[in-house]
């Protein structure tokens, strides 16, 4: 690929040496803990995430084959400007086709709203489908997004890539035998089945739309609420969706070129790439989970050519002899799946949680020959059924897992949604038809232990008038607040009579009218519940509000109804007697 890589980047220069120089000055731009070797291959200290991380060793696309080719070194220059109407170099390079860049600024904002910690750069999913379709062949796509021609990888055979047998029934790929990857974002058919988003809103799911292939690839690369503003996630993200570390240094070239500087080109204009993994230099790069001890056959150096599938199967071609005792010529040894006879529970415990929270116990299988033996690197689908708005963490129905050496998959956590009540997980085994496993758990409501008025002012009011204080309550659930909590409120006839009274206070429903209790309450997401206004009849006296949570928490505040006091007038004075009058005094005068 070195030379390839040389040749494209100046006429004439052809040395590996320029080559390994040219990856290092792009690799430069990189974050910063990313080192090139001296072959010029990014190296970083985990650039391999674990099974758990990539959920499927063969990634979205089965690691099927890719195109190597590189940008040039320079940077991006701006679209020629219409009145010279003519190419310049590097502006095809750069330039991406319209409906193709639409989609892909499309995915980006969709998954700003849906996941915004996820940091999705649209310049990714660029990256990712120039090297795995040269950008739809070129933007070769009609006004709705989708392809004029089915784009398909190799038929995943075992035959110098992965071997996967056909999953889909050739609905997708239209091969019954094995499985191909499909569109522009080439998705194997077990992913897509999972993966597959409407992003164009015409009611399909379908690979060959880039709108719908493009926020499914987001998606995707999303599911594990990896942020990919930082390096290290961003690696795994890529590396989930094929797993080489050669496709991980090609997708971050173009990631970085892309950063630099894009433009918009008519549908039908792009470059096509020349390069792919499986031809040119002839390296066949070999599947990870499916290691092999002899050098396997070189496919076709001609990628196959576009068509709609017949719906017949190609004919795999018969691998060379393995030599294996017993073993007629021809027969492939069995896979790791191949042997798999049933799927065993792994000791999963009791699966239980509040809604809105994460199970803390996880689902396990053991893959397992009939004989009982540990099967390894087997692919685990761990999918969520019925009407459930509960999924595993990274908001997906659908994980797969590959067996670890003690032929065990754990799923990733469950996180449950806001529908109570049980909640069916199925373990499968990708490829084969085999007894699975079904995991049963169960989401409760969401409940508090403790329920307190946040206020102490005395609540009273006179007849015929309204309360002049809100009653407002904070429900809590082992000292943390409790939010979405269903509460209710009533008017009791006593302490000891639960009943709603029919005198006293009174919240007003929709038509006016007098209510004394009130369901349908919910805590807010700080665990508060602010009531409705209270109002009071004629009758005076004291009267109790009962206000009680999902968990039992209960709360009893005092009401007051009485007259206003009024002051009594001050008592008169009264007025002094007149003196007597002296009787040896004459008449007035």
């Amino acid at each position: 690929m070195a030379a390839q890589f040389g040749r494209r980047l100046c006429k004439g220069v052809t040395t590996t040496a320029v080559a390994a120089a040219a990856v290092a000055a792009l690799a430069a731009s990189q974050a910063p803990g990313v080192t090139t070797d001296d072959q010029g291959r990014r190296t970083t200290s985990d650039a391999t995430p674990s099974p758990e991380e990539t959920a499927d060793a063969a990634g979205a696309t089965g690691n099927s084959p890719y195109y190597t080719d590189l940008p040039p070194l320079n940077s991006p220059r701006p679209a020629p400007s219409a009145s010279t109407g003519t190419d310049v170099s590097g502006v095809t390079e750069a330039g991406i086709p319209a409906t193709v860049l639409d989609a892909y600024k499309k995915a980006e904002a969709a998954l700003r709203e849906k996941r915004p910690g996820c940091n999705l750069p649209w310049q990714l999913l660029a990256a990712i489908g120039k090297v795995e379709s040269g950008q739809a062949r070129g933007g070769r796509v009609d006004a709705d997004g989708t392809t004029l021609s089915p784009i398909l990888g190799p038929q995943l055979d075992g035959n110098g890539f992965a071997l996967i047998k056909d999953t889909d029934n050739g609905a997708y790929d239209g091969n019954s035998s094995y499985d191909q990857a499909v569109g522009p974002m080439q998705f194997i058919p077990s992913t897509w089945e999972w993966a597959g988003r409407d992003g164009n809103g015409d009611g399909r799911e379908d690979p060959n739309n880039i709108y719908d292939a493009a926020l499914a690839a987001g998606h995707y690369l999303c599911r594990f609420d990896w942020d990919l503003s930082d390096q290290r996630d961003l690696d795994k993200a890529i590396l989930s969706y094929n797993n080489s570390t050669e496709y991980l240094n090609t997708v971050m070239t173009w990631l970085e070129y892309y950063r630099r500087g894009t433009h918009e080109i008519p549908d039908g204009t792009g470059t096509l790439p020349a390069d792919r993994s499986d031809s040119g230099s002839g390296t066949v790069w070999p599947s990870p989970t499916t290691p092999s001890t002899s050098p396997s056959p070189k496919p076709s150096t001609k990628p196959a050519k576009p068509g709609k599938p017949s719906g017949s199967a190609p004919s795999p071609k018969p691998p060379a002899d393995s030599g294996s005792p017993g073993t007629p010529p021809g027969t492939p040894p069995p896979t790791p799946t191949d042997t798999v006879d049933h799927l065993e529970d792994a000791g999963t415990a009791t699966l239980t949680a509040m809604a809105g929270d994460t199970f803390t116990e996880r689902m396990s299988a053991r893959a397992e020959t009939e004989t009982g033996k540990a099967v390894a690197k087997v692919r685990i689908r761990f999918t969520v059924l019925g009407d459930t708005d509960t999924t595993f963490t990274g908001g997906e129905r659908v994980a797969t897992v590959v067996t670890n050496g003690s032929g065990v998959a754990v799923a990733p956590a469950l996180r449950a949604g806001e529908k109570t009540g049980p909640v069916v997980v199925q373990a499968t085994v990708v490829g084969r038809t085999v007894k699975g496993v079904a995991y049963r758990a169960t989401v409760t409501e969401r409940v508090a232990d403790t329920l307190v008025r946040t206020g102490g002012k005395a609540l009273t009011c006179t007849p015929g008038g309204e309360f002049a204080d809100a009653v407002e309550l904070r429900a809590t659930y082992e000292g943390a607040a409790a939010d979405k909590v269903a509460a209710t409120a009533t008017l009791v006839t006593s302490a000891d009579d639960p009943a709603a009274n029919d005198k006293g206070p009174y919240f007003k429903g929709a038509d006016g009218k007098a209510v004394r209790a009130l369901s349908g309450l919910t805590t807010d997401a700080d665990g508060l519940l602010r009531l409705p206004q209270l109002y009071a009849d004629d009758t005076t006296g004291t009267f109790l509000l009962r206000v009680a949570t999902a968990g039992g928490a209960t709360v009893t505040v005092e009401l007051t109804v009485a007259a206003a006091e009024t002051e009594s007038p001050a008592p008169s004075t009264p007025a002094s007697p007149a003196p007597p009058a002296d009787p040896s005094a004459g008449p007035a005068a």
